[in-house]
């Protein structure tokens, strides 16, 4: 994905801003985040605002809007038709992934929603499916908007700070980002053990009597 984006370096600025914006938009909106690379659009966008090619006082708030509404785009898809699409043959290929992401949403709420950001394939399908389970539209939009803000603006400075090396810098994003994926998982499997737990203790069962 990266090869793909290295023309971003040698064209305009404005289909430079065009480009960026339409990656992050479309990652969760079109739930094809996993093969569209928004993370590394915001990386080279930064690398850009390094060299001098991009303003980072214009960039900024476009990937945060781009990714705000994108993620509300994706959230009224899944709210339409987010079983149809699940049935895709795309989506197909992600059943076990996708049934983990509806855990840590049952599990975690509004915080799923939030932490899905930080995460390339939960930030794809995580607005689909908190519009699939009706979640409140007001509270998905707090803590998306709160993701999309932290995501946008921190990814986008670390290319900016990184300047020319966003190759080796999107490696280490990624490796990042799947430690952060273990970790709210983990937490979700924890919560529901717990849970389980307290279901099965002989308090619960002497009270069910």
């Amino acid at each position: 994905m990266t090869a793909f984006l290295n023309p971003l370096v040698h064209v305009s600025p404005g289909l430079a801003y065009v480009v960026i914006f339409g990656l992050v938009f479309a990652e969760a909106a079109l739930f094809v985040g996993f093969v569209l690379p928004g993370e590394t659009a915001c990386l080279i966008g930064g690398v850009l605002c390094a060299t001098g090619r991009l303003h980072l006082a214009v960039l900024l708030p476009l990937v945060v809007v781009a990714a705000i509404v994108g993620d509300s785009v994706g959230y009224e898809v899944g709210r339409l038709s987010g079983p149809s699409l699940l049935r895709t043959r795309l989506l197909r290929r992600y059943t076990q992934r996708i049934e983990g992401a509806q855990r840590t949403l049952r599990e975690r709420g509004r915080w799923a929603v939030f932490f899905a950001r930080f995460t390339a394939f939960l930030r794809a399908v995580m607005p689909g499916l908190a519009g699939m389970s009706r979640m409140p539209y007001g509270r998905f939009l707090v803590f998306n908007a709160a993701g999309g803000i932290v995501w946008g603006v921190g990814v986008t400075l670390l290319g900016y700070f990184a300047g020319a090396s966003y190759n080796g810098l999107a490696h280490l994003l990624g490796q990042i980002s799947a430690l952060l994926a273990i970790v709210v998982v983990g937490g979700a499997l924890i919560v529901w053990w717990r849970r389980r737990r307290r279901s099965k203790s002989p308090e619960n069962n002497t009270a069910g009597r």
